[in-house]
């Protein structure tokens, strides 16, 4: 994949993650903020998580309370690089551990 296909591919990952807690506002209470391709999720009790792009290794990171997290694009899915998660399993994951309640995210 190219820089071009890449960001184009992050671009949509990130607008889709935002619908997917836009969508999730009446059970949760979960902020977002998007600058500068750093998409930040704020929880109730002020904890974060962190979704951006690194252009250098095609890949989408997620800083979390329980770690960072390094997500490669394969057959049209983000996958972790450590758990094998897909993008939607981790970020449901680690929203519910910083949230207290069960999050789930759909993209």
């Amino acid at each position: 994949m190219n820089e071009t296909e890449f960001n184009q591919a992050a671009d949509a990952t990130l607008l889709a993650i935002e619908e997917a807690v836009e969508a999730l506002q009446d059970e949760h209470d979960i902020d977002f903020e998007m600058s500068s391709g750093i998409l930040t999720l704020t929880f109730e009790s002020g904890s974060k998580v962190i979704i951006n792009r690194q252009i250098a290794t095609s890949e989408i990171w997620v800083a979390a309370r329980s770690g960072g997290f390094h997500l490669g694009r394969k057959n049209d899915d983000w996958l972790c690089n450590t758990t094998g998660e897909n993008l939607a399993t981790l970020l449901s994951r680690v929203c519910s551990e910083q949230s207290g309640e069960a999050v789930s995210i759909r993209l």
